[in-house]
């Protein structure tokens, strides 16, 4: 059995070197025929392809067979076994490019050997039989591609002569008397095969081109897999003895495309939309607004990602600084880390909040406040960041422990930033991990506001506006949207020195005049505007302009108040409304000018934010309209626009959650007239 055995594997081993050498051949033709060809014309597919089809049969057999020949039935009944066999023949297939249905021949030569598993005789003896059948098989098959791809499936029926029925039979010894003589093995042929085998077959291939379409003969390998069901496939006409066959190997195959012959096509110039490149710089005639502010104090202490100790944004103090601190002048008490350029000023107000906070609940000793702290790990961790307030404003500013209450919670009441894209993910420490001042203390809160979300009574600051928006030096590309993918502007000086702003996709845009000139009060500058068009071209158009800075010299008085609204809201909640008409339209005069300027954070689309400041700015003014209307004021101008989440006209940064929140705004800005 062992010289079988090995036998068997010597022979898979050398049809595995014959499909492996088919196909280096291959490859090897295809590489000469690819050096020779001229690359330089295109050609078809080929319709007609001619080729070798080599593989293995996997040979199982089942029912019984006994006698062998006429003259030899052995003691036992032989039923299943299994073998491999080689396949080799050449191959004729037909189908058009891009089409469902062809036909494939083959015709060669098939081999269905295998050995019987071993048996036992009546005197206890092992009987192998191997059997060596093997035919010129015709195979005709429809090829059918389902995709129009090169993944095809083909059937068809299998007419096969049989031209090898050899068997070698071999009876052992009983293996209770090892001394025994081995007899001969007994060779022969098997009695009643019959010459015709009709049966039937299913497979699948898939097509791997090897040429390119600069090849006029066109290399293609084929790697198939076929069923052969014992359907018609039993090889004698006595017995029950039947073969199931499954053949799996490769295609090698070549066909002649025709040669492509290239149309006369009229070479359409693709149509570029032209464009218009402008700059506009205000004269900027020198002017001072000093504004007092009514700067509104959020109710929240928000939290880094991991961390349940006060962040080191937030100024803190020792029982030192204690005696000295005064609310009106917060300013002077910077935090540890600067938090952004545009928004210093005012933030450091906002980063005073526990001290604010301390100082007014030590004035107003019957005061008392409920502390909730929100994490995304849980109520526990949002009470250890609750507790971290409260020892704070006991520790420092003496505050009486019993008036302070504390609460953990999985989110806020009010989610900070709830629904938010990934795009907050990337910014985030979480508008969500916060600490909530909660109070039904009037000293402590907002005019005409009370409940758990209600903002603290507003700081009053005084300070001198930035350069309004309506300053800035304006670039405009009319029809940027259609003609370019983007856009950018290269600033040049007189004496060289060269600036770069974009990449910008909109039509319009707008840089302050101090981040051009620096510190030069004015200065001319060449401007260049670099587009890149739809179809990767450079525009270039070029102007010139005269920058003068926005610089106060005159003094205005005028009041400051800032609504701060909820995510994604557009709607200020009711007491904003009663704060509205109760304390910032009495204090609009008659024939004065009101700017209201809405903002957003940068979460979500731009389009959206645009949008939805426009629905907060036009919300405040309905509401002081409507007001005046009831005080009898009259004269009153409004000058309203939204500037949705445009970073070089918001008035925070958007990196942090409290610059986020407090971006979420509509800022009021009354101006006397003083005519």
């Amino acid at each position: 059995m062992n010289n079988k055995i090995n036998l068997n594997k010597g022979s898979l081993f050398a049809r595995s070197l014959y499909i492996k050498g088919l196909i280096l051949s291959a490859l090897i033709i295809v590489g000469i025929q690819g050096a020779v060809q001229a690359q330089e014309n295109q050609y078809s597919a080929p319709s007609w392809y001619f080729g070798v089809a080599g593989g293995a049969n996997f040979n199982f057999f089942d029912g019984s067979t006994n006698q062998l020949s006429s003259s030899l039935t052995p003691p036992a009944v032989f039923n299943k076994g299994n073998g491999i066999g080689l396949f080799i023949a050449p191959s004729i297939e037909y189908y058009k490019p891009n089409t469902r249905f062809g036909f494939i021949l083959q015709a060669g030569y098939d081999s269905r050997k295998g050995d019987f598993d071993q048996v036992l005789t009546d005197c206890n003896c092992p009987a192998d039989l191997s059997a060596d059948l093997s035919y010129i098989t015709v195979e005709p098959s429809l090829r059918f591609a389902p995709f129009k791809s090169n993944l095809y499936l083909y059937a068809g029926p299998r007419v096969a002569f049989v031209q090898n029925k050899s068997y070698t039979y071999q009876l052992g010894v009983n293996p209770s008397f090892p001394n025994q003589v081995k007899p001969e093995a007994d060779e022969g042929d098997f009695n009643e095969v019959k010459g015709t085998i009709i049966s039937g077959q299913i497979g699948a291939g898939y097509d791997i081109p090897l040429s390119s379409k600069g090849n006029k003969t066109q290399f293609v390998m084929s790697p198939f897999v076929a069923f052969h069901p014992y359907f018609g496939q039993t090889p004698r006409s006595i017995e029950t003895w039947n073969v199931t066959t499954i053949r799996a190997g490769v295609v090698l195959k070549l066909g002649v495309g025709s040669k492509i012959l290239p149309l006369e096509e009229e070479v359409v110039e693709p149509i570029v939309p032209k464009v218009v490149f402008t700059v506009d710089s205000p004269k900027n005639v020198p002017g001072r607004l000093s504004i007092a502010e009514s700067f509104p104090l959020l109710n929240y202490i928000y939290f880094d990602q991991g961390s349940t100790a006060i962040s080191n944004r937030y100024v803190l103090l020792d029982k030192s600084q204690v005696k000295d601190f005064k609310e009106d002048q917060v300013e002077v008490l910077a935090p540890s880390s600067k938090i952004s350029s545009r928004s210093e000023r005012v933030m450091t107000v906002y980063y005073n909040i526990l001290n604010i906070l301390g100082d007014r609940m030590e004035e107003n000793p019957s005061t008392t406040i409920t502390l909730v702290g929100s994490s995304e790990n849980g109520s526990p961790d949002g009470k250890l960041m609750a507790e971290s307030v409260k020892k704070y404003l006991v520790d420092v500013f003496e505050i009486n422990g019993n008036r302070i209450a504390i609460e953990g919670r999985n989110k806020p009441k009010t989610a900070g930033e709830q629904g938010a894209s990934q795009e907050l993910i990337i910014l985030r420490e979480s508008g969500d991990r916060r600490v909530s001042v909660e109070s039904s203390s009037p000293e402590l809160l907002m005019e005409f506001q009370n409940g758990p979300n209600a903002a603290l009574k507003p700081v009053k600051i005084v300070g001198v506006q930035d350069a309004p928006i309506s300053s800035y030096v304006t670039f405009k590309v009319d029809g940027a949207d259609e003609a370019f993918s983007t856009w950018s502007i290269e600033v040049t000086d007189e004496n060289g020195i060269v600036q770069n702003f974009g990449p910008y996709t909109e039509d319009e845009v707008k840089i302050s005049g101090n981040n051009i000139l620096g510190t030069k009060p004015e200065g001319d500058y060449k401007v260049k505007m670099i587009g890149t068009n739809k179809v990767g071209e450079i525009v270039t158009q070029e102007s010139n302009v005269h920058i003068v800075a926005w610089t106060p010299s005159k003094i205005e008085e005028g009041i400051r108040f800032s609504i701060v609204y909820e995510f994604d809201s557009a709607e200020a909640i009711a007491m904003y409304n009663t704060y509205l008409a109760e304390i910032v339209a009495p204090k609009i005069p008659a024939n004065a000018k009101v700017i209201i300027h809405g903002h957003t954070d940068i979460i979500g689309e731009d389009a959206y934010n645009k949008n939805l400041s426009v629905q907060r700015a036009n919300n405040v003014q309905t509401t002081l309209k409507n007001s005046l209307r009831k005080l009898g004021t009259t004269g009153v101008k409004f000058e309203v626009d939204g500037m949705g989440e445009n970073e070089n006209a918001a008035p925070f940064g958007n990196k942090l959650p409290e610059e986020r929140a407090y971006n979420r705004t509509v800022i009021i800005d009354i101006i006397p007239n003083n005519k």
